[in-house]
């Protein structure tokens, strides 16, 4: 023992201490933080609106320092660890179309050629319900059965929204209309590309302005991102009141996923429940 341990050691100071070699080097308060890939957010509806399939994501792994072993973010300090950064809206090039009337938008829909959809449809699908209703839905895209009849929200799915609206004491023909963002299916039942978006962007626009809802209900995650214009998950946008062109806005689950998931089955009920509460308060 060297003599200034053993001075220390009289004095009631303990063994000295020395540093491992690399400690300082290795300590948490040097090291970058580093962002974590945010995938729980999405959890709730990754899979949502694929009538047939999910599609698959793959998570980008955060980059890691040049570390042997870098430290969780358990042990380090709270102002260490980065906050995610709020989803920035898409931006996209939209196509405004002049006004036409009923009619000849549907012709319009029915010879589109806007983007590369027309290349593989069956047919379009322009929408249903009544033009006159007071309450118009909005779900994503067609699927295959949907591709093969011309109209939106048919086979099981369709058949849960219309028992939906019926306990909400909705008929489908009479007091709705329904369209999708997209009036051409998506080959796969793949998820919208934004250009398809932007290219039938104005034909829906043209349908809300004709119909004059009193109130709109946004089926599912695309649904709700291209209204609202936002990447926010459905699970943030539930339960609340939006607005779309002054007309008051809720979102919720497509009927296709809650095929898949049963127990959502009541959050989409209480978001019905939501929409009849608006509706009724703007004395419709």
């Amino acid at each position: 023992m060297s003599r200034a341990s053993l001075l220390k050691q009289e004095m009631g100071l303990g063994p000295a201490w020395h540093p491992r070699q690399g400690w300082f080097e290795h300590h948490p308060a040097t090291l970058q933080p580093w962002q974590s890939a945010d995938t729980a957010v999405a959890d709730d509806d990754a899979a949502e609106d694929k009538p047939e399939a999910a599609a698959s994501q793959t998570a980008i792994a955060p980059p890691q320092p040049s570390l042997a072993a870098a430290p969780s973010t358990a042990d380090l300090p709270p102002s260490a660890i980065a906050t995610p950064a709020s989803p920035i809206p898409r931006v996209e090039t939209r196509i405004e179309l002049p006004r036409q009337d009923w009619p000849q938008l549907e012709r319009e829909v029915s010879n589109c050629q806007r983007c590369r959809l027309c290349e593989t449809r069956t047919q379009t699908v322009f929408g249903r319900g009544n033009p006159q209703a007071r309450w118009m839905l909005i779900g994503e895209a067609p699927g295959e059965n949907e591709d093969k009849q011309g109209l939106p929200f048919v086979g099981r799915a369709g058949q849960l929204l219309d028992n939906m609206l019926a306990a909400t004491g909705l008929d489908r023909d009479r007091d709705v209309y329904i369209a999708n963002v997209l009036k051409c299916r998506p080959p796969g039942n793949r998820n919208p590309a934004p250009d398809e978006i932007a290219a039938c962007n104005g034909y829906l626009l043209q349908q809300i302005r004709h119909i004059q809802p009193a109130l709109i209900v946004a089926l599912g995650r695309f649904a709700a991102q291209t209204l609202l214009e936002t990447e926010d998950a459905i699970g943030r946008l539930r339960g609340k009141v939006h607005h779309y062109q002054g007309v008051p806005l809720v979102v919720s689950y497509h009927p296709a996923y809650l095929l898949r998931n049963q127990p959502d089955k009541a959050k989409a009920w209480q978001d019905l429940l939501l929409a009849r509460k608006v509706y009724k308060q703007a004395g419709r």
